[in-house]
């Protein structure tokens, strides 16, 4: 009975959470749940086998299962536009994915990139698209554990850089006004800043090997 009672408790918490302004912990703490989430997701979908026990983590449930749901529809939509730029990211950085310093620095600098022009809604699904691409690659080159690293990345980054934006507009939930119309002609509105980012994306690659050459 003790320990129902403190799911019960836990739980009013996690949902009480979106009933006033998060901090910046919580934000965080939901940006690598919702990076979990999204990296599981695109694991499925890649055929990549995943059985790393201590990566099973509560999944997101409440709002929070919702903003995960848009934040992996937007991802699809942008993923189909451009499928190259999200796949072989590894190839594409042609980075060693044995060394957690390496993985770590390549992550950071293309999410840099992504949002040196600003931050949108588009440029995050930007960013877990890239965490998701590099993690099937570490799965699929047997260094599953790099997946925490990335994870841990995209938190840090969170905190540094998105934290105080995510907070003015109430949180993670805000995302849902990018699919308040299902209009395809009127949907893209997100997607423009997404798109703009590719060059970024691409500039990054380009600073990440430059010290190789």
């Amino acid at each position: 009975m003790e320990v129902l009672r403190r799911s019960s408790v836990f739980a009013a918490e996690v949902m009480e959470v979106f009933d006033r302004s998060p901090t910046d912990k919580e934000l965080v703490s939901q940006a690598k749940a919702l990076c979990r989430d999204y990296i599981n997701s695109r694991l499925i979908q890649a055929g990549v086998s995943w059985s790393k026990p201590e990566y099973n983590a509560p999944v997101p449930g409440g709002k929070l299962a919702e903003v995960s749901t848009i934040l992996l529809r937007l991802g699809d939509e942008l993923e189909y536009i451009r499928p190259n730029v999200y796949r072989n990211i590894a190839r594409q950085l042609n980075i060693s994915l044995h060394s957690e310093t390496v993985v770590s620095d390549a992550f950071l600098a293309v999410a840099a990139q992504i949002f040196t022009a600003g931050i949108t809604w588009g440029k995050v699904v930007s960013l877990y698209a890239v965490a998701a691409g590099l993690a099937v690659d570490c799965v699929r080159h047997a260094q599953p554990a790099m997946v925490h690293t990335i994870v841990d990345c995209l938190g840090e980054f969170v905190r540094k850089t998105l934290v105080t934006w995510l907070k003015r507009r109430g949180g993670w939930t805000d995302i849902t006004k990018c699919v308040v119309n299902t209009d395809p002609s009127l949907r893209s509105h997100w997607l423009v800043a997404a798109v703009c980012s590719f060059g970024h994306f691409l500039k990054a690659i380009f600073f990440v090997l430059l010290p190789e050459r």
